[in-house]
């Protein structure tokens, strides 16, 4: 395993849900909301190169998608609120539930990949 001086290895997901480094699991993964720090400040790992690729926004978008509109239904089934009703309750729903699930799917891939060797554990 790619690990820093013997260190155990870090769980792909709690790195993920955690927002870590994939290596040491200590320092930040995300430099801002969503953008990816080039270096981890803790064991130096080079983050530069990484690519998480469309995959990420994608499963958000699918996931996200189906949960609201299952959410939505059950909502509107139950207590028939006005539309406005809907309009700034979904709408706060997706712009939260897609940043967070962005950050996590993103840092899943990271670690996924360093995990498979495709970031340079330099």
């Amino acid at each position: 395993m790619n690990t820093a001086g013997g260190a155990p290895p870090v769980s792909a997901l709690r790195a993920a849900f955690a927002c870590r480094c994939p290596r040491c699991g200590e320092g930040k993964l995300y430099d801002g909301l969503l953008a990816v720090a080039p270096r981890c400040i803790e064991c130096g790992l080079d983050l530069a190169a990484e690519d998480a690729g469309d995959g990420p926004a994608a499963l958000v978008i699918l996931i996200l998608g189906a949960l609201v509109m299952l959410c939505a239904s059950v909502v509107e089934v139950a207590f028939a609120p006005p539309l406005w009703v809907h309009i700034i309750l979904w709408t706060a729903f997706i712009i939260g539930g897609a940043i967070w699930m962005l950050r996590v799917m993103k840092a899943w891939l990271i670690a996924m990949q360093f995990r498979h060797r495709l970031l340079d554990g330099a």
